[in-house]
């Protein structure tokens, strides 16, 4: 599919013709480094490519954890019942019902649920107790204690998965680090602790984490889906890998089953250092200052938690080069992820529609002192930042496409704060997508909150599979 080329998202790059040319000299020198080539794409795509294979062997190496789901269906519209989805990844939870008839989805129900520091950090038993609890509370609350419901468990922690309803903890993330509970099957922790309650006829059919929820409602909403992608705070992918080529697979392999869905964890990418190459001064201070350093390699080039960071470092780089803000810096500049993706998404907005407003307020915000040559470096630094971020992520799915190699459109689902509110990067992707995988027909598509109808859905695919077995 090709990019719109006459889109104004595409067409209002910034340019620094008003900028003095002593200035630009030096800028161009300290941001060339920003800029990827198309050789540089092609080495990183084969070493992509490379670190994939690595993954699906028997004994796994390299950086890419290459999960395999144990996903072999997607939806397919014969799908019906009610089904219970529970989403946890951070402090705050949801339990969901969803109701299918004749492959159709009603609204789901949800409840909210907050997760207390004491029970993020207490011993892992009683924090799936608390879950039990909380399905209980929201059954309760509809009346529907009595019924007999499969769930699917969505749980975006680090895990390894030996079947569809089998994952065990591989390390706590976040805000969470419960005693008993790492290298253990987190489903059957959760089965138990339903099961010590004796008032629920509930059952986890399915583990899946955010991505592969993605791919799952983005397959239910549109037939030709068939690689999922997550670009919010951070990133990671999944896509339909040919059995085959899986070897790291858990007990006997179905013979019946032509492809899977491999959840990549591509945020990892280069952790071990395969893509250094491309890693700038600006990467590597944006990654001594974060909570995990030299780990979630890829995502940290491009991810919502951290481009606006990067964007903010480059500026302290060019006031200290005395190239912007009149070489003054600000406190509010010196914080440490002071400038966010939001902010850098609302400069990219005066890029496209032309104007200066945000560009502005966001330099009187950080108490900086600007001029309009200032404005237009700033406008062109958020440009080749979310440049770049393009490249990389289409480059991975441009590989994902021609692996697959299957024949006509394929949709791929995409949900993620800065994939939703960044106003140049749906264009920027279909523009190097098409680039880098030419010969491919493939469609963009938000598919929102597939940690949660996802997850239900997957249930419903776990019941479909039992009763074909």
């Amino acid at each position: 599919m090709s990019p719109n080329a006459e889109s104004k998202e595409i067409e209002n790059i910034p340019g620094l013709e008003k900028v003095d040319p002593v200035k630009v000299e030096k800028y161009e020198k300290l941001t060339n480094p920003l800029k990827l080539n198309d050789e540089t794409m092609l080495k990183i795509r084969k070493i992509f490519e490379d670190e994939m294979d690595l993954g699906l062997q028997v004994n796994p190496k390299g950086c890419l954890q290459m999960a395999n789901t144990y996903i072999p269906q997607l939806p397919d519209g014969s799908e019906e019942g009610e089904y219970l989805a529970l989403d946890l990844g951070g402090t705050n939870f949801r339990v969901l019902l969803l109701k299918l008839e004749h492959g159709k989805m009603a609204d789901p129900i949800v409840k909210h649920f907050h997760v207390r520091e004491d029970i993020r950090l207490g011993k892992g038993e009683a924090m799936f107790d608390f879950l039990a609890s909380c399905i209980h509370q929201f059954l309760e609350s509809n009346n529907m204690l009595s019924r007999k419901l499969p769930l699917g468990f969505t749980f975006s922690f680090p895990m390894y998965q030996k079947s569809l309803s089998c994952a065990h903890l591989v390390s706590w993330t976040k805000s969470f680090n419960c005693e008993g509970v790492v290298d253990q099957d987190v489903v059957k922790m959760l089965n138990d602790a339903i099961h010590r309650r004796g008032d629920l006829q509930v059952e986890v059919a399915a583990i899946l984490n955010d991505t592969t929820g993605t791919l799952i409602n983005g397959a239910y909403l549109d037939g030709t889906c068939s690689i999922g992608l997550i670009l919010g705070t951070g990133s990671n992918a999944c896509y339909l890998e040919k059995v085959e080529r899986v070897k790291n697979w858990e007990g006997e392999k179905p013979s019946d089953i032509k492809e899977v869905i491999i959840d990549i964890e591509d945020g990892a990418f280069g952790d071990n250092g395969v893509i250094d190459f491309i890693k700038t001064e600006y990467d590597r201070e944006v990654d001594n200052k974060s909570l995990l350093v030299n780990s979630f390699t890829f995502e940290k080039y491009f991810a919502g938690q951290y481009i606006g960071d990067i964007v903010r470092v480059i500026l302290v780089k060019l006031a200290q080069e005395g190239i912007i803000f009149g070489g003054k810096l600000s406190t509010k500049l010196l914080t440490h992820q002071c400038f966010n993706a939001s902010l850098l998404s609302s400069v990219e907005q005066d890029s496209i529609q032309m104007t200066t407003t945000n560009c502005r307020k966001i330099c009187q915000d950080l108490d900086l002192e600007y001029d309009d040559e200032d404005i237009a470096i700033l406008k062109h630094i958020c440009y080749i930042v979310s440049d770049r971020a393009a490249k990389l992520v289409s480059i991975t799915l441009a590989s994902l496409l021609d692996r697959m190699d299957k024949p006509g459109l394929v949709t791929i689902a995409i949900d993620g704060s800065l994939y939703k509110h960044h106003p140049r990067l749906d264009a920027l992707l279909k523009k190097y997508i098409a680039k880098f995988a030419p010969n491919r027909q493939f469609c963009l598509m938000l598919a929102e909150d597939g940690s949660g109808k996802g997850a239900g859905l997957t249930a419903a695919i776990a019941q479909r599979l039992r009763k074909s077995n």
